[in-house]
């Protein structure tokens, strides 16, 4: 076996295998340390209701929130879930609501953010506008976004779609801002044209700067479903923990706050997954 093979095969396998393993324990720990972390609080949360301290409409029990949940995927006295639909339904409707929005601010915002770092006269134009919406707060706006376009879907949409622009505009902006000159006359000295230097040379390289900033523009849009939800929200999981406050049902409050940060939880690793997949140079130079 010569030294190039050996070089090349067994040792620098070996190294692979000792990193993934690595890799794969850290996984371990990290899911294990969270396990932990929920049966502990679980446990308090338990002995707090337990301890007779606080009212069980104040503080249901984590039995209760459980018996909740089985409610709100079943029939119950002829009535199907809670809030009229089940907890699936509640949660696709508010899922829909978020995509949509996100789909338009990633459409909108990154053409703009490129647009912002290349051309001048739009950076003067449009960044103030961007930087004053990204400083609103949502429930500053939704009443006006209700009387422009009603109390349906559509409104809830432009609300999240305000909501996720502003972050998405801006983190593309900054990672063309970041994009090194090299590349960019390397390309031109290859005979790239304008568009051929943006689609080819800038856009691979911001992509996880994009993908940053529809995390970002994603999990803040999804805080937003709440406010976007308190008018006319039903289905969606939003309008159900907003409803709660009529018949105090803190139980179903609890459950909709469970469900609202898991499904945080998910879209982010989705979105992890996606940038892993996508750019899987992030990070290496």
């Amino acid at each position: 076996m010569s030294s190039t093979q050996l070089t090349e095969g067994r040792p620098l396998g070996w190294v692979a295998r000792r990193l993934e393993s690595h890799a794969v324990d850290r996984r371990s720990v990290r899911w294990m340390w969270g396990a932990v972390s929920v049966l502990l609080v679980v446990a308090l949360w338990t002995a707090a209701s337990a301890s007779g301290r606080w009212s069980s409409i104040i503080l249901p029990s984590p039995l209760k929130v459980w018996r909740a949940f089985i409610q709100s995927v079943t029939i119950h006295h002829g009535v199907k879930g809670l809030g009229g639909a089940y907890l699936w339904q509640h949660l696709w409707a508010s899922l829909w609501r978020i995509l949509n929005g996100v789909f338009w601010a990633i459409l909108f915002g990154v053409p703009l953010g490129i647009a912002i770092a290349t051309i001048r006269p739009v950076q003067r134009i449009t960044e103030p506008i961007v930087n004053f919406l990204r400083a609103l707060p949502p429930l500053g706006y939704f009443t006006l976004l209700i009387l422009w376009f009603g109390i349906g879907d559509t409104s809830k949409i432009w609300l999240l779609f305000v909501a996720a622009f502003p972050p998405i505009s801006i983190a593309t902006s900054a990672g063309v801002g970041s994009v090194r000159t090299e590349r960019i006359n390397a390309s031109l000295v290859l005979g790239a044209s304008r568009l051929q230097v943006i689609t080819r040379t800038v856009l691979p390289s911001i992509l996880p700067d994009i993908v940053t900033g529809v995390r970002i523009a994603t999990g803040f849009a999804w805080t937003t479903i709440v406010a976007a939800e308190t008018s006319n929200g039903l289905p969606g999981i939003g309008g159900l923990a907003w409803t709660t406050k009529k018949e105090l049902r803190v139980d179903v409050a609890i459950l909709c706050v469970i469900v609202i940060g898991i499904t945080a939880l998910v879209l982010d690793g989705a979105l992890r997954l996606v940038e892993r997949r996508f750019a899987p140079w992030k990070g290496r130079g």
